[in-house]
């Protein structure tokens, strides 16, 4: 279910608050289509509510343990990949950097 980008950015900014479809638009850059389908999945799921005063409509997160668990898989993704660039520097050695260099 959280296994799509555009998913996970969608609750990303419904952290902040309920947002309008075409806000959502601007700030993902995404077919209206795609985003349409999106937002559908995880209106089903029930992890985002959606109302429609005329024609707005706004979604929102369900509750406050979306946020959270968004938080903690940010918080477990940027632990592993501090734990990646250690072990990239300690593979590559001293003096190694990550850009190649040309010889003259």
């Amino acid at each position: 279910m959280l296994g799509h980008p555009v998913r996970i950015r969608v609750l990303e900014l419904l952290q902040d608050g309920p947002m309008a479809v075409k806000d959502l638009l601007e700030a993902i850059v995404i077919e209206p289509s795609s985003l349409s389908q999106q937002l559908a999945v995880l209106r089903r799921s029930g992890i985002v509510t959606s109302t429609r005063e005329g024609s707005t409509v706004t979604y929102a997160l369900a509750g406050g343990d979306v946020a959270d668990l968004l938080g903690a898989a940010r918080r477990i993704l940027a632990e592993l990949l501090a734990g990646q660039e250690d072990l990239l520097a300690q593979l590559r050695g001293p003096g190694v950097s990550g850009a190649s260099k040309e010889s003259s």
